[in-house]
C-alpha cells in the first residue's frame, strides 16, 4: 500500500509512471489509459497553463461531469502550480457565475453538457480568458485534445511548497453565498496519513477502485487520488446510474467503492441486486450524510465485504473519523457512530462558549490537525470565525461515548443534508424572497426515506395573495440549483423568531421529526 512517498501531489504521477508506465491508471467509457500516458498528457497540460499566462497560484476551473480528461487537466496544473477549482454543476447559472467570478478563475474547462450554461453567464466573468471544450463541438472554444496537443511533453517541474494551495472547492455559505476552501499540498498529505495510520484505504496496486462521486466533492477527488498513489486502476463513472455501476462492478471486476448513503439505497433497491456477481468487492467506504441502520444492515447482507463509514467535511479535506469494518456489528449501538478519531486528528466537544464538554454531553464537534483548511478564499472573517485557535468548528453537534466513538446528534448549523448535498437555508430563502405572493419564509430540512432528508418551505403569504405549492416550486427552480428546491411548501400565518428576530428553524423542525431517535436521518 502506498508505494508513492511524497510531500506534494504534483509527484504522484510522476512517480507511478516511473514505477509502472504501462498500468492502467483508469479507464474511462472503455478507453484506457496507463501511468505513463497520463504523465505525458500532465506534462503537455502543464505547458499549456505555463503558455496560457497563468502565474503560479492562478486559478483555473473545472465545470463538468466525471472524466479521464479531468485527472490529465488536474495533474497538469499541480504541475504548473496552478489551483484547480471545482465548479458544481448542479449549480444555477448566477451561483455558477458567482463562483467563477469569486475565484477569479482565468481558465474554464468545460464539458458538453454545460456549454449553454457557460455561454450564458461567460460575459458576466471578467478575469475569464479562455474557455476549452473538453468534448469538442464548440464553434468558438478549442477542444481539449486540440488544445493540448499545441504543447511539448516536457515536465516543467517547478519548486512546490508545503503550505501551496491545490484544490479550491466549493461550499454553500450560510449567508447565502459559497466559499471557496482553500486546500493544501500538506492538507491533502495528512489525508494520506490518516489513510495509512487508520487503516481504512488499504488498497494494493492493480485493484480496481469506482469513481462514482462527482469531482466537485471533495470525497471524488480524494478517492481519485487515493486509487493513483495505490497504483490502483480507476473506472470513472461519468453519472451516477445504478444499473451502469452494476454493470462495470461485473465487468470490471471492481474491488473498491466509495458511496454516499443515497447511493447505496439506490443500488440496494435494484431488482435484480441478489443475482448480480459482486463478489470483487473488497471494501465500501461511504460517507457525507447519516445512514439509517436498516439500509446499511441490508448492504452488508447483500454485498458481503467491509464496511467503512468516513466523517469529515470539505474543510478538514474529507477526513476526520472512521468507523472500521470490525466495528459494523449487525444491531450493534456503534452503526450510529461515525468512528473513532483517525491517528493525529484531535477532536472536541464545545459549549457555546468553547468550553470542552465532558463524555456523552453534546456540543458542537470541532477538529484539529494539518488536515483543516488553509483558510476560506477571499473570507478572513469566516475564516477567524470558523477556525478559532486551530480548531475547526464544524456546525455538527455530536458526543463522544466512553469508549471515544463520535455520534452526531443534530446540526449547530442549519444546513440540510440531502442525497450527500449540502443544501444551506439562507440559499434557498434568498431565491425564494422574489416571488411577489411570499411576505416571510423559512426552509428547513425533513426526514425522507430516499434522500435522508427532503428540503420544505414554511410561507407566509402576502396580504390578499395566494400563490400554491405548485406555483412556489416552479419559481423556485428559475432561481437556484434543482437539488436546492423545496420538494413541499407549508403556509404559516407567522415565522417563530427569537428577541434578535432570528428564525427558531428548530421549532419548526420539530412536528416532522418527532418520535426519531436522531434529529438527522
Amino acid at each position: 500500500m502506498f508505494e508513492i512517498k511524497t510531500d506534494f501531489l504534483a509527484d504522484v504521477v510522476r512517480q507511478q509512471a516511473q514505477i509502472r508506465p504501462d498500468a492502467i491508471a483508469h479507464i474511462f467509457n472503455g478507453r484506457e489509459t496507463t501511468f505513463g500516458e497520463l504523465d505525458e498528457a500532465a506534462n503537455r497540460a502543464a505547458q499549456g497553463f505555463i503558455t496560457e499566462g497563468c502565474k503560479p497560484d492562478a486559478r483555473v476551473a473545472y465545470m463538468g461531469k466525471n472524466s479521464n480528461l479531468y485527472f490529465e487537466m488536474l495533474a497538469g496544473a499541480l504541475r504548473a502550480k496552478t489551483v484547480l477549482v471545482g465548479v458544481n454543476w448542479r449549480l444555477a447559472p448566477p451561483e455558477v457565475a458567482y463562483v467563477l467570478k469569486d475565484s477569479r478563475t482565468e481558465i474554464l474547462f468545460v464539458t458538453d453538457d454545460f456549454y449553454d450554461l457557460i455561454d450564458e453567464i461567460k460575459d458576466d466573468c471578467p478575469d475569464l480568458r479562455l474557455i476549452i471544450a473538453m468534448d469538442g463541438g464548440h464553434n468558438a472554444w478549442p477542444r481539449y485534445e486540440d488544445w493540448s496537443a499545441r504543447f511539448e511533453a516536457v515536465d516543467p517541474k517547478l519548486p512546490h511548497q508545503p503550505d501551496d494551495d491545490v484544490l479550491q472547492l466549493y461550499t454553500s455559505g450560510t449567508t447565502g453565498y459559497p466559499k471557496g476552501v482553500q486546500l493544501t499540498n500538506d492538507n491533502l498529505k495528512d489525508v494520506v496519513r490518516q489513510a495509512r495510520e487508520g487503516g481504512w484505504a488499504d488498497w494494493h496496486a492493480g485493484e480496481r477502485n469506482m469513481i462514482c462521486m462527482p469531482l466537485f466533492h471533495v470525497a471524488g477527488v480524494n478517492i481519485g487520488l487515493l486509487g493513483q498513489i495505490c497504483g490502483c486502476c480507476n473506472i470513472i463513472l461519468k453519472d451516477v446510474d445504478p444499473r451502469v455501476i452494476l454493470d462495470l462492478v461485473e465487468e470490471h471486476e471492481i474491488n473498491l467503492f466509495f458511496m454516499v448513503p443515497a447511493i447505496i439505497l439506490f443500488l440496494i433497491q435494484q431488482p435484480d441486486i441478489r443475482t448480480r456477481k459482486l463478489s470483487s468487492i473488497r471494501a465500501i467506504l461511504y460517507g457525507a450524510s447519516p445512514i439509517s441502520d436498516e439500509v446499511l444492515t441490508q448492504a452488508q447482507e447483500i454485498f458481503q465485504c467491509d464496511f467503512i463509514q468516513v466523517y469529515g467535511l470539505t474543510e478538514t479535506t474529507g477526513a476526520a473519523s472512521s468507523l472500521t469494518p470490525a466495528d459494523h456489528v449487525k444491531g450493534g449501538k456503534l452503526l450510529r457512530s461515525c468512528g473513532r478519531p483517525n491517528p493525529g486528528v484531535q477532536a472536541r466537544i464545545v459549549d457555546d462558549h468553547d468550553i470542552s464538554l465532558p463524555t456523552g454531553e453534546v456540543g458542537e464537534i470541532c477538529l484539529k490537525g494539518a488536515f483543516v483548511m488553509k483558510s476560506y478564499w477571499n473570507r478572513p472573517e469566516a475564516t477567524e470565525e470558523a477556525i478559532v485557535d486551530g480548531w475547526f468548528h464544524t456546525g455538527d453537534a455530536g458526543f463522544f461515548d466512553e469508549d471515544g466513538y463520535l455520534y452526531i446528534h443534530d446540526r449547530v448549523k442549519d444546513m440540510i443534508v440531502s442525497g450527500g448535498e449540502n443544501v444551506y437555508p439562507a440559499e434557498v430563502e434568498n431565491g425564494l424572497f422574489s416571488h411577489p405572493a411570499i411576505a416571510d419564509v423559512a426552509v428547513i430540512g425533513i426526514p425522507d426515506e430516499k434522500w435522508g432528508e427532503a428540503v420544505k418551505a414554511i410561507v407566509v403569504l402576502q396580504p390578499g395573495t395566494e400563490a400554491s405549492p405548485e406555483d412556489i416550486i416552479a419559481y423556485a427552480k428559475t432561481q437556484i440549483a434543482g437539488f436546492k428546491v423545496p420538494k413541499s411548501v407549508d403556509y404559516i400565518d407567522v415565522l417563530p423568531r427569537n428577541p434578535s428576530g432570528k428564525v427558531l428553524r428548530r421549532e419548526l423542525r420539530e412536528p416532522y421529526w418527532e418520535g426519531r431517535e436522531r434529529n438527522v436521518n
